[in-house]
């Protein structure tokens, strides 16, 4: 034997003569060679080792990674003298091709050890040939490569070839006598593939002339159930016949068998040919699976179906929902709680549209359900369309339930809908078959998550009442990790029942990190992502290359102009690409050009492209900054903005609109945990240009929640600042932190911020940075009792905004000069203020503003002795605030009325009225804070 040897019957490696496994690397580069052998010494083209290697979309330098694996295994022959035993890989073309000797390879010998047994007739040399055949299998074909359909076909004939070795092994102890040998051999086959019947027939005849013929009759009674459950059909003429002869080797059952071949007169005897399994009358055929296990409530779903079958004569209903979540439970279990009403019977097909088998034709099911109807194999129509014809005049006049199981679209189902008024077809899928609504009038029933409390009660099911009542809080969090998804929260469930000492509470804290959540969400070869993907297959191209770009996404939400981001495309595909993947249920259409995806599906996405594509981030980013931007100028009209776009950043071709300012700060507090997630992923891929901007850009929130825990984020943005050695950036995210922590009640660590933050402005020639740098430490200043400095900080403000034309900053200052001046006594300084601040808020500057200055204006005017001017500005302040539902400017208003018409009520610091902020605490104006960002734009 040569000095290398290649295995490919398990896991896919290259060893030396003495069984030294070579390193060869990742499952790419073994999927690589594993393609190259199962084709060796012919060339295999560049696309089809493309395919296998990437199992989704290939990413656009595939082909140099390709390269890459190609020239490591080169290495790795050269560096053990490969060639010298005739091992080469040579390029031709567009395609590679592995020249070698076929002994090296253990598939090879193992054919070559097949091929010598057919060709001689000896069963001991039989047995020995094909025991040390099969010692050469070491686990799966193509084990540890990319899962693709590529190498499915050669490692499914090979697995063909090994069980038909097995079944020829067992034959061969047969005719030796030892038929305990032969039932071993097969009785390990058979549980790892319970419904493949000629192997159990053999199995059955070998345990019976062993002499164990009840275990023999067990064993075709167990696969027969296991036919009629899991695919609702009976046994193969294979497996009834080797029945038969069970029993005819029993005399004291030959009564028995006579019965039984009475029964199968008229059954087909062509091996494979399958007959309905009847759980009643031979004309009402009942193929239903058994009634799902652990099923909990869908009280909802289960009255909307009852509601809409009964609604209408013949009614198509639709169960549509993502992977996963209990479409088809939901509908087997609603069959069977309904099958008394359906007395001319049920029939049942998987149509594996959403399955890693193909999905079924509809022809063949077709034939299936005749069979069940009764129509014998003989005469059962040719045509597709007679098979139609015949299928729809044979369900006409039955009260008949058909049930039609993940379908892969309308297209498939359409040939299967029954003939009769009297007839209800039930359909599940992952699509939404929008095509059987409109041309069939079907019923969509959409199947969401189950509710929290649904949702722990599946839990309970699976792992007892009691389990669950003693972590109640932990199982809480457990389902809402697993998205309220009935796969999830089975396989949490299943993976806790089988390690007890495992608590809800410690796995629950597993599930919490989303690196894992997906890889603990598995069990053996179920899981979520594996269903998700599943769904992700069967979509068009456009889709599936979206989707997988999905992974930098930091939050549910998502729109067109996002997703174009992303993609690198324009909307309208983006657009087209979003209702597909809306129509498999991978997201949720929530509005126009709006959706969400469930958390499970995003992290899926995620782990796609788990580095995430580098430029597909900072899409994202330039994206995030430019909405970010149009919702500052929504929320604040008339602003100047606190910065622009990123050196050399991309504009994005579709931005989010605002119609309003309550639009802008609704969507700004629905999206603040995306827009964390996206400066977290900025700063981790060292992007602090763009990490800065995306906390800056969020002032219009800061200001409207002040106290809401803005402290640790303005901390990192200032982090990015300083990290991007932009010293505008640094003053103003000083000036924003200071006045945070000022409102927070941390005087010290305030003042500190905003002491630095004009001094950060001068150094960076921002002038407007200065301005409104000024202007919070002023603020700050007064709060905290300093009545000397905060004139000359504001008055030096308000010089520098109207030195730039700076139209808001200079309001603000106006403001605060009023609001300092009031505090100090100097009325009528304060009114001249107040009154030209007035004068620059006219539209589009925000209402609020104008509120606050008009209320300001009304108190200094009152402080002088003018009261009904006083009272008309203050009324008008009313009307405005309510007008733009200012509920915080309209109560100080009112107050301040209410001050003037009762003299005896309590007095504010400057003249008996109600001075707006002058209780940052309590009466604070959220419009007459500085808001730190408002008045600022780029250098």
């Amino acid at each position: 034997m040569g000095f290398v040897q290649f295995r490919v019957l398990g896991p896919v490696c290259v060893t030396t003569a003495g069984g030294v496994p070579l390193p060869l690397g990742p499952a790419k580069r073994r999927s690589l060679l594993a393609m190259l052998l199962a084709h060796s010494n012919t060339p295999v083209g560049v696309e089809r080792l493309t395919e296998a290697l990437w199992d989704e979309e290939p990413p656009k330098h595939a082909r140099t990674v390709l390269q890459g694996h190609v020239s490591r295994l080169r290495a790795v022959f050269a560096q053990h003298d490969a060639a010298a035993h005739g091992v080469e890989l040579l390029t031709q073309g567009a395609a590679y091709r592995l020249c070698l000797p076929g002994e090296l390879v253990d598939a090879h010998r193992f054919e070559e050890s097949l091929r010598l047994v057919r060709q001689g007739s000896d069963p001991a040399q039989t047995v020995a040939v094909l025991r040390a055949a099969l010692g050469l299998w070491k686990g799966p074909a193509f084990a540890g490569t990319v899962h693709g359909a590529p190498l499915e076909a050669p490692a499914h004939a090979l697995e063909e070839l090994r069980l038909t070795a097995v079944e020829t092994l067992a034959r061969a102890y047969g005719h030796l006598g030892d038929h305990g040998a032969a039932a071993s051999v097969l009785h390990a086959e058979a549980a790892a593939h319970p419904l493949r019947e000629q192997l159990v027939a053999q199995l059955m005849l070998a345990l019976a002339r062993a002499g164990r013929q009840a275990d023999a009759l067990d064993r075709y009674h167990r696969t027969r159930k296991l036919l009629a459950d899991g695919m609702g059909v009976g046994p193969a003429a294979v497996l009834t016949d080797a029945y038969r002869t069970l029993l005819r080797t029993d005399a004291d059952t030959h009564a028995h068998a006579h019965a039984d071949a009475r029964a199968a007169a008229g059954t087909v005897r062509a091996a494979g040919a399958r007959q309905p399994a009847v759980a009643g009358p031979a004309d009402a055929p009942q193929l239903l699976p058994r009634r799902p296990r652990g099923f909990i409530a869908r009280q909802g779903e289960l009255a909307t179906l009852d509601r809409v079958t009964a609604a209408a004569a013949g009614p198509v209903v639709t169960l549509t929902g993502s992977a996963g979540v209990g479409k088809t439970a939901l509908a087997v279990h609603w069959a069977h709680r309904r099958r008394a009403d359906f007395p001319g019977g049920t029939l049942f097909a998987d149509l594996c549209g959403f399955s890693p088998t193909p999905a079924r034709d509809p022809c063949a099911v077709l034939r299936e359900f005749l069979l069940a109807l009764g129509v014998p194999v003989e005469r059962m129509p040719g045509s597709p369309a007679a098979l139609g014809a015949r299928y729809r005049e044979l369900t006409t006049g039955r009260r008949l339930l058909v049930l039609l199981d993940n379908a892969a679209d309308s297209e498939q189902i359409r040939p299967l809908l029954p003939g009769g008024d009297e007839c209800v077809t039930l359909v599940t899928s992952r699509d939404r078959l929008d095509g059987l609504v409109a041309t069939d009038a079907a019923r969509p029933v959409a199947v969401g998550a189950l509710p929290a409390a649904d949702s722990t009660a599946l839990l309970a099911a699976v792992l007892g009442p009691e389990a669950v009542a003693a972590e109640p809080e932990a199982a809480a969090r457990l389902a809402g990790l697993c998205d309220g998804l009935p796969l999830a929260l089975r396989v949490a469930a299943a993976r806790l029942a089988t390690r007890p000492h495992r608590g809800l509470a410690s796995f629950a804290g597993e599930l919490a990190d989303e690196q894992h959540r997906l890889d603990l969400l598995k069990a053996e070869d179920t899981g979520v992502a594996a269903a998700l993907g599943l769904s992700l297959r069967q979509l068009p191209a456009p889709a599936r290359r979206l989707f997988h770009r999905l992974g930098p996404l930091t939050g549910a939400a998502l729109d067109t102009g996002t997703a174009a981001a992303l993609a690198d495309c324009t909307p309208s595909r983006a657009a087209q690409a979003l209702d597909q993947l809306a129509a498999a249920q991978l997201v949720v259409e929530t509005g126009p050009r709006a959706y969400v995806l469930h958390d499970l599906v995003r992290l899926y996405a995620r782990s796609l492209a788990p580095d995430h594509e580098p430029a597909g981030l900072l899409r994202l980013l330039d994206h995030w900054v430019q909405t970010l931007l149009a919702a500052c100028a929504a929320a604040e009209p008339g602003g100047e903005p606190c910065c622009t776009p990123a050196p050399g950043a991309r504009r994005s071709a579709e931005i989010r609109r605002f119609g309003d300012r309550a639009g802008a700060l609704a969507w700004y507090s629905a999206e603040r945990g995306t827009l964390r997630g996206a400066f977290e992923a900025a700063v981790a891929a060292g992007l602090h240009d763009r990490a800065w901007r995306l906390v800056l850009l969020q002032w219009p929130l800061i200001v409207w929640q002040v106290r809401d825990g803005w402290v640790p984020l303005l901390e990192q943005g200032l982090a990015s600042a300083e990290l991007d050695g932009d010293p505008a950036a640094q003053s103003r995210a000083s000036a924003l932190l200071g006045w945070v922590l000022s409102e927070e009640g941390r005087p010290e660590e305030a003042l500190a911020r905003l002491e630095r933050a004009p001094r950060l402005a001068v150094l960076a020639g921002d002038l407007a940075g200065e301005a409104v740098a000024r202007i919070n430490l002023a603020v700050a200043l007064a709060r905290h009792g300093d009545r000397e400095r905060p004139g000359g900080l504001l008055t030096e403000a308000l010089a520098l905004a109207e030195r730039e034309g700076l139209t808001e900053t200079a309001t603000l200052a106006h403001q605060h000069l009023a609001q300092h001046l009031l505090s100090v006594g100097a009325a009528d300084d304060a009114a001249e203020h107040a009154a030209r601040g007035l004068a620059l808020a006219a539209p589009p500057l925000a209402a609020p503003r104008r509120v606050v200055l008009r209320t300001l204006h009304a108190e200094a005017l009152a402080a002088v002795g003018r009261t009904g001017e006083a009272v008309r500005h203050l009324r008008e302040a009313v009307r405005e605030a309510r007008a733009s539902a200012y509920e915080e400017g309209e109560a100080a208003a009112r107050a301040a009325l209410d001050g003037l018409a009762r003299p005896d009520r309590a007095r504010g610091p400057a003249n008996g009225l109600y001075v707006p902020g002058s209780d940052h605490r309590t009466g604070r104006y959220r419009g007459e804070v500085t808001a730190s960002s408002a008045s600022w734009r780029s250098p």
